[in-house]
């Protein structure tokens, strides 16, 4: 899984209500959730926005609370991945289970400015800033991890192994 990019870079400690803000909490749907995403770092931010583009930031992005507005409205606004030199790990385990790809890497926000175009390897872990001639090395994801993001999460994933007859459904009584 390789992804291609324009950088929008953000600090440390961007915490989920800053990813989507509390006030928005009562929306559902994923496109709505997306129009506020990022408004609490950067109030402009939707309006500016190119989808496909990859969020850079600094250490604990996604820390907070548990909600999985952040990841779902990032993922429906359009972001490709988010590398971050780590995560909170709660928001790390929601981005993955509804499909949004995350990498963590050290060093990648001093290695990029805003603007910048990424090119991000899942399956090597590595960050390439062409605009350096640098690779950067992150941490690569396990292959089940890769799995469940290539199907677009994990209720995408499990549906697919119960359809190949991998997994079989448990009744609800």
């Amino acid at each position: 899984m390789v992804i291609e990019g324009r950088v929008y870079r953000f600090g440390d400690d961007v915490d989920t209500d800053q990813i989507v803000p509390g006030r928005y909490l009562e929306l559902v749907r994923p496109e709505d959730i997306a129009l506020h995403v990022m408004e609490g770092a950067d109030p402009g931010f939707s309006a500016r926005f190119v989808p496909g583009s990859v969020i850079v930031a600094g250490r604990n992005f996604g820390c907070g609370s548990s909600r999985e507005h952040a990841p779902i409205g990032l993922r429906a606004a359009g972001v490709s991945c988010v590398v971050a030199e780590s995560f909170g790990r709660i928001f790390y385990r929601n981005a993955i289970n509804v499909g949004l790809p995350i990498l963590k890497c050290d060093r990648i926000r001093s290695a990029v400015a805003e603007g910048d175009t990424v090119i991000v390897d899942l399956a090597a872990g590595t960050v390439s800033v062409p605009k350096r001639q640098e690779v950067l090395q992150g941490e690569r994801p396990s292959d089940r991890v890769i799995r469940l993001l290539e199907c677009g999460g994990l209720v995408n994933y499990v549906r697919e192994r119960i359809g190949s007859g991998e997994a079989k459904p448990v009744p609800v009584e």
